[in-house]
Parts: C-alpha cells; structure tokens; sequence
C-alpha cells in the first residue's frame, strides 16, 4: 500500500507548495482538490508524487441536464493530471459548492441511476483515452453534504458496477463510509475489485487516524489479507499537529507489515 496524505487539511499555516513539500519530505504521495486555483509548475518543482485530484469543475454526474458539464470539464483538467502526473481523478454523485449541493435533492430517482451510470462510463472511456482513472467518491449525506443523491458507498459502488468500465473506479472514504453505513472491513472486502484509492479519517471530527471510533489497524490488517496493494490517502484534519497526525497515519498503516514480517 501507497500512503498519501490530502495538503488541502494538513499544515494550514504555511503556503499550500509548502504544504506540499513538508508532505512530500516526510514520505508519502500528495491529495489535491481544485486544482485551478494552484501553481502547477511550482508544484511540479517539489517533486512530489500526485495522487489525485479534483476531476471536474461543474455538473452533476446524476443531472441529465448537466452531465455534459461534468464531461466536459473533466476534459478540460487533464492536461494538469498528466503535467503532475495525477493517475486518478475524483468526480462526486452531484455537484458540489463549497462542499455542498449545489441543487440539494433528498430523494434518488431511476433516472438519476441511469444518468449517473451513463456519466461515469463517458468519464471511463475518456480516462483510458488519457490514461487516467475517474474515481467516483462516496459522501455522508448525515453531518457533511446533505442533499447529495447516491451519496452512500453501497450506492457509489453500484453506479461503477454499472458503468463497468475499468478507468471508472471508487473513490472510497471510509470517513463518510463510517458516518452513513458502517462494517467498513466487510464494506472494503465487497469493494475491493472496483476501488481506486481509498481515503482515511476518523469519526467524529474527520481528524487523523487515533482520534476517534474507527480501528483503523484493523482496517489495514484487512486489505493487507485481501491483497490491496493500492493507495490509502489520509483526507483528514489535524487535530493538533500536523507532524503528528502524519505520523498516526503512518503507524496505523503499517501494522499489516510487521504483522507479517
């Protein structure tokens, strides 16, 4: 497994390309969101490696009347995935404004399935044209994104089992995971063929590994069982220290070694 670390959470005193190289310097890959508002040359410079990013600027992937948006500012942004050498971008069940709908809807419809299952195959058929994975991430409808439909994990996974496209894959937060469903090693076990990258952080608080409910060691003994060999990024505020918090990362994710060492 690959550690990653989101610079948008972490070190929130300091410019983000430092940010950026304070993450790269202590080991692990680095998380962007939008990737417009950044200096991507300067980012390049730090020599960081660039997990994932941002994949769209507008639409919703379950809108029939803005799905086109969705596709085609994806397009537009990979030209910055390939500069930064970004594998996998992420697209979100509905739009997002500032972490929130931005045209709340509280109840799914076939049609949404439909359009989202379409989406996300045009979105596949673009990645493996540029050589980039759209990962689709869950969300919790309960504390943070009210509103989203097909928000859940249980959802997000049958919209990619549908799209059935190998550049289309999961996005899978297990933060939002715990909030909306829980049994997340059953959850990871079920998904595990479909994920791209899976993102880390505890409830309550959505701070580091450590501070609250989820036993992320046993988390990371079960994919190590199940045979991930992909990325595990932490989307996660500090709760203290941000040196800290990437050093709970670490150790939560590192029991799988010694257990087999």
């Amino acid at each position: 497994m690959r550690l990653a670390v989101c610079a948008e959470m972490v070190f929130l005193d300091l410019p983000f390309v430092e940010r950026v190289r304070r993450i790269h310097e202590a080991g692990f890959d680095v998380e962007l969101w939008d990737s417009r508002t950044k200096d991507v040359k300067a980012l390049k410079a730090t020599g960081a490696v660039f997990s994932s990013m941002t994949g769209y600027a507008s639409g919703s992937l379950v809108d029939p009347d803005t799905a086109d948006d969705v596709v085609r500012t994806a397009e537009s942004l990979i030209p910055t995935a390939l500069e930064l050498g970004v594998s996998r971008m992420v697209v979100h069940p509905a739009e997002l404004v500032e972490g929130r709908a931005a045209r709340p809807a509280y109840r799914s419809t076939g049609r949404m399935w439909s359009t989202g299952a379409r989406t996300l195959e045009r979105l596949g058929n673009l990645g493996e044209k540029h050589g980039v994975t759209f990962c689709l991430e869950n969300l919790n409808t309960i504390l943070d994104h009210p509103g989203i439909p097909l928000a859940r994990a249980k959802d997000t996974l049958a919209l990619v089992e549908a799209a059935g496209h190998p550049n289309a894959k999961l996005m899978l937060d297990l933060y939002h995971a715990q909030l909306g469903e829980g049994n997340l090693i059953e959850l990871v076990r079920r998904a595990l063929q479909y994920i791209g990258e899976i993102q880390v952080a505890d409830v309550p608080g959505r701070c580091e590994p450590g501070t609250g409910e989820i036993n992320y060691a046993a988390v990371a003994r079960a994919l190590a069982e199940a045979g991930y060999l992909g990325t595990v990024g932490m989307e996660a505020w500090a709760k203290d220290d941000s040196n800290a918090a990437l050093d709970a990362f670490r150790a939560a994710f590192i029991v799988y070694a010694e257990d087999k060492s």
